[in-house]
């Protein structure tokens, strides 16, 4: 049945038998959509005089708005830091995938690469929304090679990089190009990186600080320069100290800028980080907490051999091994940030 055309022609679903988070607590509601977008139903009643023109019985099911991955390696045996001659196919295999996981859009994640690598990589894939065909394409999340030495986890020592001019010119150099590029991951205590964090930032580019050893001061100036965001909180990074919090530090500190917001990724999966430093975490900074996977390649594969760019993975029931090392230093499909001794 039509609904009211004087506001739009647009048909109007309403998913009935659902449970939606409100107020921290699931209540059973009905849900109006017109165009992707959810009404108030007083409006649609009342103002507008219309109903639905579709019904959705969501037999008790959850709805809620899709998981944001803004850092994933890979999966389904796809490596993002492979330069493969069909970049696309592969992300296009992910996106599809994970969108059976509530995924609506992700950042594909290369590790550390030598500069062929980006410059075959990075070109191939556009900024795009997602759909039937799978998650959106936000851009790239590019995690080094600009890190520390000290904190580099499974990241190829032999391939790190340091900002020798401290401007757009190593960036170019390491990446060849930034068009398609929406967060670069860097330790902030290099050396001429303050240049880097501001260039990036202007150029509509989240700047991400991570693998580091900062201290909270260093830390607090590329806030300053514009970073906004923490790669992994407790991951590949110094500890949290109670006289130099280093970067943990920034959830708390009274050095962010006016009207700033420095979001931060954790790997909630009880490896990576306790669930009481999780909680401490979120009770400091509610707000910023952004839940990531830190997904390899050998997400949603049997155990095995796979790779995590330049680097072979060996996967032994719950635990990845670097190949060659003698310690797990990370855990089921999810992830690679930092070797555990």
């Amino acid at each position: 049945m039509p609904s009211n055309k004087s506001v739009s022609d647009a048909p109007i679903s309403q998913f009935t038998n659902c449970r939606i988070l409100r107020e921290h607590t699931l209540q059973r509601e009905d849900l109006w959509v017109r165009e992707g977008k959810i009404l108030d139903p007083e409006k649609l009643f009342f103002d507008e005089q219309g109903y639905a023109d579709q019904l959705v019985d969501c037999e008790a099911s959850i709805i809620a708005p899709g998981f944001i991955d803004v850092q994933i390696n890979g999966g389904y045996g796809v490596d993002f830091s492979q330069a493969s001659e069909d970049v696309t196919a592969g992300v296009s295999l992910v996106a599809k995938k994970i969108l059976e996981h509530g995924v609506t859009s992700f950042c594909p994640t290369l590790v550390t690469s030598p500069p062929a690598v980006y410059h075959k990589v990075l070109p191939q894939i556009k900024v795009h929304d997602g759909g039937p065909h799978g998650a959106g394409f936000l851009g790239f999340h590019l995690e080094g090679p600009f890190i520390s030495l000290e904190k580099k986890g499974a990241h190829p020592e032999r391939y790190l990089r340091t900002f020798r001019s401290g401007g757009i010119e190593d960036l170019m150099e390491a990446y060849g190009s930034l068009d398609n590029v929406a967060m670069v991951t860097l330790a902030p205590e290099l050396p001429r990186s303050q240049s880097v964090v501001r260039e990036l930032c202007q150029r509509g580019i989240t700047v991400s600080l991570g693998h580091s050893v900062a201290n909270l001061s260093q830390a607090e100036d590329a806030v300053q320069h514009g970073a906004s965001f923490i790669t992994h909180l407790f991951n590949a990074m110094l500890p949290f100290h109670h006289r130099d919090p280093g970067i943990v530090g920034l959830l708390t500190s009274d050095q962010i800028p006016a009207g700033r917001t420095v979001f931060y990724g954790m790997i909630a999966d009880g490896i990576h980080t306790n669930p009481a430093a999780l909680r401490i975490a979120h009770r400091a900074h509610p707000s910023g907490l952004v839940l990531v996977t830190d997904a390899i390649t050998a997400m949603g594969l049997p155990p095995g051999h796979h790779t995590l760019g330049q680097q072979v993975i060996e996967i032994q029931g719950l635990h990845a091994y670097v190949t060659g090392l003698p310690l797990p230093y990370s855990r089921r499909w999810l992830i690679k940030d930092e070797f555990v001794s």
